[in-house]
């Protein structure tokens, strides 16, 4: 944790003020912005999720000659940080070619990257008992653990704190769930029991410290507590903007993985528990009815349409509790209608998100009430 002990004073500090340029919002020419995505999604190592296709192999195959390949090529990606870019790291050696990376750089990732990479792995290492896949797990735990907040949350980077948001403790795209889903395993999981005692103690704390930022950042309306913002200052877990289309809101996408996250706790704490009932009433609540979403030519439109199951809208006002979209220029709007088609078309405004959440209540419901 030594990285952390300066960098949490600097943060103290950056807390108290809005981060240099919070306030500018320049909207980028559309075309530079397309080909900007161009260039993302035409790189040869685009982000795949690879490990949903993987992840029900066999023993027998992580010893197979295509397995081997991939485990080299996983391996040949690690960073110098322990952990794994934001990238396909599983369908060519690193060489050092730069037209291999993408866009998001060669530093290991929180967001995207490392997660499926050492689950991935200790499967091998189960299978093979080849001590270089022991040796890159290891050191990919030790830059997870490394990268925690003391309040519980991790950055959207680490180190490389490039833009001043990537500072914040961040559960965008899933990336908290997916680090605590990894520790719980890493702690108690068969798969890891490649790690020593110690390390696997280390990453039951971090999950526990984890757990406890959760706890403390649901988020309160009219003193009734919702779910959770996108991402928070990790010093006052102040829910926090991220990009100018990306608010300090209630997230009715990411919300959905913490709640599904502390549902699958075994002996949830009275904590746990009140943090799921409320988040299952804000999601019944937050519900929209007799609207779906239609995507044609790039773009996102609103029709109505009575017989559509519940959607739920990515972003709610903080003090209204209203859905509440932006686009590149930061204005706050109340109709998705009304901001550019390039956001509009580019960004998840809307989802099914709390249907998973509602299906599962009952049977959590049920099981936590015969306390087992």
């Amino acid at each position: 944790m030594t990285n952390h002990i300066a960098l949490v004073a600097t943060l103290t500090v950056m807390s108290i003020a809005p981060a240099a340029g919070a306030q500018e919002h320049k909207t980028p020419d559309p075309s530079t912005l397309a080909a900007a995505a161009r260039l993302r999604e035409s790189n040869r190592n685009f982000p795949v999720d690879w490990w949903k296709d993987i992840k029900t192999r066999d023993a027998a195959w992580y010893r197979s000659p295509e397995a081997r390949r991939m485990t080299a090529n996983i391996l040949s990606w690690q960073a110098a940080n322990g952990g794994w870019p934001l990238m396909n790291t599983t369908r060519e050696p690193w060489t050092g070619d730069p037209g291999a990376i993408g866009p998001w750089g060669r530093d290991g990732a929180l967001i995207g990257g490392t997660v499926n990479e050492m689950r991935f792995l200790a499967r091998a290492y189960r299978a093979t008992g080849d001590v270089a896949d022991k040796k890159a797990i290891v050191r990919a735990l030790d830059f997870i653990l490394d990268a925690q907040y003391p309040s519980g949350g991790w950055p959207k980077s680490y180190p490389n704190l490039v833009e001043p948001y990537f500072r914040f403790a961040s559960l965008n795209d899933d990336e908290m769930t997916d680090l605590m889903a990894l520790l719980r395993d890493a702690a108690a999981s068969p798969d890891f029991a490649l790690l020593d005692a110690a390390r696997r103690a280390k990453a039951q704390a971090a999950f526990d410290r984890g757990v406890g930022f959760l706890i403390r950042s649901q988020v309160r309306i009219s003193g009734q507590l919702t779910a959770w913002a996108q991402q928070y200052d990790p010093v006052t877990l102040k829910p926090m903007p991220a990009r100018t289309f990306e608010p300090a809101a209630v997230s009715g996408e990411e919300s959905a993985g913490v709640v599904k996250l502390l549902m699958a706790i075994d002996h949830p704490s009275p904590q746990i528990r009140r943090a799921v009932e409320a988040a299952v009433a804000w999601y019944r609540r937050a519900a929209i009815k007799g609207i779906r979403m239609v995507y044609a030519d790039h773009d996102r439109v609103v029709a109505r349409d009575a017989s559509a199951p519940p959607i739920w809208a990515r972003y709610y006002n903080l003090e209204t509790g209203r859905p509440e979209f932006m686009g590149r220029d930061g204005v706050p709007r109340t109709r998705l209608a009304d901001i550019e088609k390039e956001r509009r078309g580019g960004y998840a405004w809307y989802g099914y998100w709390g249907q998973p959440v509602l299906d599962a209540y009952p049977a959590w419901r049920t099981r936590v009430g015969s306390g087992r």
